[in-house]
C-alpha cells in the first residue's frame, strides 16, 4: 500500500458536495462555462509536486479513535489536520465542460476526491469527484491483470 498510484477518473466543476464525490447530493452550483483550456491547465499545475492536502471529512481517517465519516455522517463538524503528499503527474486526458478527465500518479495517502474539490475551489466554480479508477499500483497495472475466468483457469488442479 505504500507504493505510487496512478488512477484515472473524472472531476465535474460547477458544483460541491459534502463527500466530494457522488455519495452526497450536489450544492452550491455556480457557472462553469467562461472556463477555458488554459485556466484549467494552469489551476491543475498548483497540485503537481509535493503539496499539503486535507482529507475529506467523509474519509476514513480516524479522529479520537472514530472514523471521519461516521462522525460526518452523524451531522458532527470534523476538522482534520492537512498531511504532505506527493502528486507526481496530474495529466488532463480530455475537457469537456463540466466534466475533466485526468490521469494522476501520486504518492500514498493522497485522496483524489480531495483533489477534485481543491482544483474546483481554485477555479472558482467548486468541482467534485464522479468516477475514478485505480490504474496501477507500484509494478501492478490493470494493463497486466488477467479476467478472473483466465486466472482460474491458470491454477493447477481447479475444477
Amino acid at each position: 500500500q505504500s507504493q505510487q498510484k496512478e488512477y484515472t477518473g473524472t472531476i465535474i466543476v460547477g458544483g460541491t458536495t459534502a463527500s466530494y464525490d457522488l455519495e452526497q447530493p450536489v450544492e452550491n452550483e455556480k457557472p462553469f462555462s467562461h472556463l477555458t483550456k488554459e485556466q484549467i491547465l494552469e489551476a491543475v499545475k498548483k497540485f503537481t509536486g509535493p503539496i499539503l492536502q486535507k482529507p475529506p471529512a467523509h474519509s476514513a481517517v480516524k479522529i479520537g479513535g472514530q472514523r471521519a465519516y461516521e462522525r460526518a455522517r452523524k451531522g458532527e463538524d470534523v476538522e482534520i489536520k492537512a498531511k504532505a503528499v506527493t502528486v507526481y503527474e496530474f495529466e488532463l486526458t480530455a475537457i469537456s465542460l463540466p466534466e475533466i478527465h485526468f490521469r494522476i500518479t501520486c504518492s500514498k495517502g493522497t485522496y483524489i476526491r480531495s483533489l477534485a474539490h481543491d482544483l474546483g475551489q481554485e477555479l472558482g466554480t467548486g468541482g467534485y469527484l464522479s468516477a475514478l479508477r485505480r490504474t496501477k499500483i507500484g509494478a501492478y497495472s490493470v494493463e497486466k491483470a488477467l479476467n478472473p475466468a483466465d486466472f482460474l483457469s491458470q491454477l493447477p488442479n481447479f475444477q
